[in-house]
């Protein structure tokens, strides 16, 4: 086979083989198809795409380039499941999910993200707890979700190196925003931790990846596809990132308001519904119970303290030190300037504007500050005083807020006139068992 016949058929929008995909893909794995023959090959993906063959193929490949767990020799009668979000600014939901379901007796093995661009990543947060290891081996990851029902930790080099180096490529060519090539990047590394379900959380609007609900729809389709192929229950969550999820935005800030949740508090109704949501559906394809049951014992775990004492042990186990997480030294609170309804929010905007906080990276070398975030005291509908509190600032060095306080306004759209309409949360549930 040549590497140029093989981008010639895929740039002609023809399906390729699975003997041709192997060779190309492993090929670039062993470094005998080189870099610039793969930015070819993306590139043409990315304008004539991958047939659902094609992308389970892929799919199959990057899972299979390292190590895939298998928990069932040792647990055969255990159902694993893990959640997968694809971004937002304040979403903060595999904090409180991670501990509600792996208290209920069912096994939790989650391999999380950092921030991507705008948007704050779960590794990120649960480091600004001082203590926490979030890059644990193999083996202790495998032997603390035997153990404790969970552990939370990055992708590590043994899975989906593949998948890694293909990112990477795709993050310099301008390939990134390819629905098969996203659905096989999320897919190998979920399908490489194991697990039998899998609950997505795919938004869209401002503040996500995917600007409209139609682009989520698609993406929803092609993962859940690829999770029936390879026999897995999958459920899909179509939700509204117009606003940030919760009051806090940021790392330390974000581990506060979970805390305050698992400890009983509602003042945060948007997190708690999402959060108790997803992880409904996870115990319910795990038990075969209904929503309303799945529910309700999540909100069992939270009011008999059980998810509490769970993540608490979750981070005992990896190091970390909930009794030394400590609130951001500098703080400054942003007066509302007008009066009127708060009618819409450009969340993308805020998400830079935290990054330029510290709470994520310009750059890969970036150090992240665990204070810095933002508390964001209205939301859509809500009605605002001139004076009145609209959004507080937090970092770690008070000359931040400086360039960041008249932006705020720019980017927190309040009307004068009727009250806009209701904000939704949850726009759609699809299931596929």
């Amino acid at each position: 086979m040549l590497p140029a016949e093989i981008i010639k058929k895929k740039r002609s929008g023809q399906e390729l083989t699975e003997k041709e995909l192997e060779f190309f893909f492993l090929g670039y794995q062993s470094e005998e198809i080189t870099e610039y023959q793969m930015s070819a090959f993306l590139m043409a993906v990315f304008f004539k795409g991958l047939t659902p063959k094609e992308t389970f193929i892929l799919t199959k490949l990057m899972m299979h380039s390292g190590v895939v767990l298998d928990f069932k020799s040792q647990n055969p009668h255990q159902f694993f499941v893990d959640k997968h979000s694809t971004g937002g600014v304040g979403d903060k939901t595999s904090l409180l999910l991670a501990p509600i379901v792996s208290c209920l007796g069912i096994p939790v093995p989650m391999i999380s993200g950092r921030g991507l661009g705008h948007t704050g990543g779960t590794l990120d947060k649960l480091e600004s707890i001082p203590g926490f290891r979030t890059q644990l081996s193999l083996n202790e990851f495998k032997n603390q979700v035997l153990r404790l029902n969970c552990c939370l930790i990055g992708q590590t080099s043994e899975i989906c190196p593949l998948d890694k180096r293909l990112y990477a490529l795709r993050d310099v060519t301008a390939t990134v925003e390819s629905i098969p090539l996203i659905c096989a990047s999320i897919m190998s590394k979920k399908l490489a931790e194991g697990i039998d379900g899998l609950v997505l959380d795919v938004k869209f609007g401002s503040g996500a990846f995917m600007k409209s609900k139609a682009e989520a729809l698609d993406l929803a389709h092609g993962l859940m596809k690829i999770g029936q192929s390879f026999g897995k229950k999958v459920v899909a969550l179509i939700t509204c990132m117009n606003q940030p999820l919760g009051t806090y935005a940021g790392n330390s800030v974000e581990v506060k308001e979970c805390l305050e949740v698992l400890e009983g508090s509602k003042l945060y109704p948007d997190t708690y519904q999402l959060s108790l949501t997803l992880a409904a559906h996870m115990v319910g394809m795990a038990q075969s119970c209904g929503f309303a049951e799945a529910f309700a014992a999540c909100e069992r775990a939270i009011q008999s303290g059980a998810a509490r004492e769970q993540f608490e042990k979750i981070c005992k186990a990896q190091g970390g030190d909930l009794k030394r997480l400590t609130l951001p030294p500098y703080q400054k609170t942003i007066l509302a300037s007008r009066a009127g309804w708060v009618s819409s929010f450009d969340v993308e905007g805020l998400g830079w504007l935290n990054v330029a906080l510290g709470a994520g990276r310009r750059t890969t070398g970036d150090l992240v500050d665990p204070h810095a975030g933002m508390a964001f005291h209205k939301k859509i509908g809500d009605w605002v005083n001139v004076g009145e509190p609209l959004v507080t600032l937090f970092a770690s060095k008070d000359h931040l807020f400086e360039a960041i306080i008249p932006r705020i306004h720019t980017y927190i759209h309040i009307q004068e006139e009727e009250r806009p309409p209701s904000f939704q949360l949850i726009e759609d549930t699809l299931l596929s068992y």
